[in-house]
């Protein structure tokens, strides 16, 4: 059996009972590490947390792992228990829906275990979840690739009064370009975008596009460590935002289309109050 387990967002805590139960009876264990982290995923000892409450020892499964060695998990799932443990809900990365269909052609049992992911703990802040659009990625601009094709999600989803949840780029264990081009593999060290970041670069599209899908103006909801204590949740104009330090990853933005009453209401006690003089 492959067991494929969400974690939650907060800490190694937010395990479900069911879930935690799916991985103490299991023979391997491996975490996936790049599609999100936990809170603790930054951390030295992140890991031997996870093994110290869930009994396992545990591999780290990255990128090149999941996506290039997936028949290594599957062979041991074959005949024996493995737990693959994802950060959020099992199907926030279409690269864990990837590893499902390659099981079940292999003839592999898959049980799925869900948990909090953001998709849905966005609702926090206010805005009802049935009133969002399509869901963009805003990756990290380089010198030579400036990528854009969220600008039109975000204009059709704003045309239609609906809000839009930017997920922000994370980047861990990729090979450098340079790397790459000497057939040899060296990573860059982890990065991981910023609010900031992402309303920079939202800002430097619309000023080419020019079709005011959005403005420096446009209402927004910047948020950092969704699912911990030390959650960030702040509302404002985009300009305004800028100014704000939301602290350690992982951050997202949400740009707010048509409110209704409640929402603004709650939208409220996040937002940026203009100081008196």
């Amino acid at each position: 059996m492959l067991y494929i387990i969400g974690l939650g967002l907060g800490d190694e805590k937010d395990i479900t009972l069911r879930g935690l139960e799916a991985v103490r009876s299991c023979d391997k264990v491996y975490v996936e590490a790049y599609t999100s982290l936990l809170s603790f995923g930054l951390s030295d000892d992140g890991l031997s947390r996870l093994q110290d409450l869930y009994g396992k020892p545990i591999s780290v499964a990255d990128r090149e792992t999941v996506e290039e060695k997936a028949e290594e998990i599957l062979s041991h799932a074959s005949g024996s228990d493995v737990a693959f443990l994802v950060v959020g809900d099992p199907f926030g990365a279409t690269t864990h829906t990837d590893l499902v269909v390659r099981a079940k052609k292999l003839g592999v049992k898959v049980e799925v275990i869900h948990n909090a992911s953001v998709m849905n703990a966005i609702g926090i802040c206010g805005l009802q979840l049935y009133h969002y659009g399509e869901t963009v990625s805003i990756p990290f601009f380089t010198e030579t690739w400036r990528p854009d094709s969220f600008y039109e999600k975000i204009q059709r989803n704003r045309q239609l009064g609906l809000h839009t949840l930017c997920l922000l780029d994370i980047r861990v264990k990729e090979p450098s370009l340079e790397s790459l081009c000497r057939g040899k593999k060296c990573y860059e060290p982890p990065k991981y975008m910023t609010i900031n970041t992402a309303i920079n670069q939202l800002l430097e599209v619309e000023e080419k596009h020019g079709q005011c899908a959005y403005s420096e103006e446009s209402k927004c909801v910047g948020l950092a460590r969704l699912g911990n204590k030390d959650q960030m949740i702040v509302a404002g104009p985009m300009k305004d935002l800028l100014d704000v330090d939301f602290g350690a990853p992982l951050h997202c933005l949400i740009i707010v289309g048509e409110t209704h009453p409640v929402e603004e209401e709650m939208l409220e006690f996040y937002t940026i109050k203009e100081s008196c003089a």
